[in-house]
């Protein structure tokens, strides 16, 4: 018969062990979230961020897996709407959707060119599109694009310029962490992207600035 201290030792045992594979769950959890899916992971001191209070991680992944994220985005943030989109990315970034406007639902096609910029953000350049079968101006159709496709708030579409602005820096992110483009090279299948992981974010204090 177990004794009450032994009883207690025991329940001790399930509850570090519990909390054990617990914490061990979610830090993978944490890591399949932000690494996944990826090709190679490099490390870097982030000096020019906020030396001591953030570091970077520069994630290598190819169109695939950029192009299976966004469409897995796109779909959540549509959930309950009756509108459809989805992005093609190959030789370029291709948009395939369908507008309503007119009364109706016509078919939507752009492709883009992306253009990483200084600050981590992408301009998308539009290169051609259409419309079902309707010959239009190409700024009428972007203008339609912006008034009747719902789009996040860090996406603006430009029918002036013809292009589209992804402030991926504005990114709401559930972690905290920022995320910028480093380079986009659609022909040789090479995309990067910089994570920036503040240290508050893992409960690490910022170490003190040495005077």
């Amino acid at each position: 018969m177990k004794t009450r201290e032994t009883k207690r030792q025991t329940n001790w045992r399930r509850w570090f062990v519990g909390l054990l594979v617990l914490n061990i769950a979610v830090i993978a959890t944490i890591l399949t979230f932000i690494f996944w899916p990826i090709s190679s992971v490099n490390y870097t001191n982030d000096d020019s961020n906020d030396p001591g209070r953030s570091s970077e991680f520069i994630v290598q992944t190819t169109k695939q897996n950029i192009n299976d994220l966004s469409n897995a985005y796109i779909d959540q943030f549509l959930e309950g709407t009756n509108h459809n989109y989805r992005l093609e990315i190959d030789e370029d970034i291709h948009l395939i959707g369908e507008l309503p406007v007119f009364s109706t639902t016509l078919p939507l096609s752009v492709r883009f060119e992306p253009d990483v910029q200084e600050n981590g953000d992408l301009i998308l350049r539009q290169e051609s599109i259409s419309l079902g079968l309707l010959e239009l101006p190409n700024q009428k159709i972007m203008e339609y694009l912006d008034r009747y496709l719902p789009m996040p708030p860090w996406v603006t579409v430009n029918p002036e310029e013809e292009e589209i602005y992804v402030a991926v820096t504005d990114m709401d992110i559930r972690s905290n962490f920022q995320v910028e483009v480093e380079r986009i090279n659609l022909e040789e299948d090479d995309l990067a992207f910089k994570i920036i992981v503040p240290y508050r974010t893992l409960g690490i204090e910022p170490a003190e600035p040495i005077e």
